[in-house]
């Protein structure tokens, strides 16, 4: 693999990553319907994500998951459970997407970028969607999960056909949640 190559894998896994934040199992069924249909190939070990039956498993658990979204007090329980199961699917879409590299480099980027990135993802939108749960009784969070779902698939297919514009959106996303926690501390000492 050439540096080229990887350096589109590496954005190819880390866009994923972000699109798991959003939703868990949608990248995964785009990950899986990319490789089923021969749009990009996963190292030795993963080229079971493109078969039928995991696009299959994965398109009933992503149709589950959209629509458990819109139950007022079930989208707060998913959240609970999506957070390390983002993380663990952060990382296993990095190491699909990764090969001809060291076992040791592609696992430790996978769990600091990949796992790292779907995290922190999640984590702010849960965030989101306890703030809108407390401010609008829960009327709003249909209009939380429609964006997260929104924000998935478009950062899922940018992954898969414009990897580098994936990259760059993410890195975008980390600055908008920083400027946001900086001005929110701003905010913090500046009432108390």
């Amino acid at each position: 693999m050439d540096y080229i190559e990887l350096a589109i894998s590496i954005c190819l896994g880390i866009g994923l990553a972000t699109a798991v934040g959003f939703r868990v199992f949608l990248p995964l069924l785009v990950l899986g319907l990319a490789v089923y249909y021969d749009v990009i190939s996963l190292n030795e070990s993963w080229q079971w994500a493109g078969s039928l039956t995991a696009v299959i498993t994965l398109g009933i658990a992503t149709i589950v998951e959209i629509f458990g979204y819109y139950i007022p007090w079930f989208d707060n329980i998913l959240d609970t459970i999506a957070i390390p199961l983002a993380t663990v699917a952060g990382t296993a879409v990095m190491v699909a997407t990764i090969s001809d590299m060291s076992p040791v480099f592609t696992w430790a980027l996978a769990i600091i970028a990949g796992g790292g990135t779907a995290a922190i993802i999640k984590g702010n939108t849960s965030a989101i969607r306890l703030t809108s749960t407390a401010t609008t009784g829960g009327i709003g969070n249909p209009v939380v999960a429609t964006v997260e779902t929104g924000a998935s698939t478009v950062m899922s297919l940018l992954s898969v056909f414009i990897a580098p514009l994936a990259f760059v959106i993410t890195i975008l996303f980390f600055f908008g949640i920083y400027k946001f926690y900086k001005k929110l501390k701003k905010n913090k000492y500046s009432q108390g």
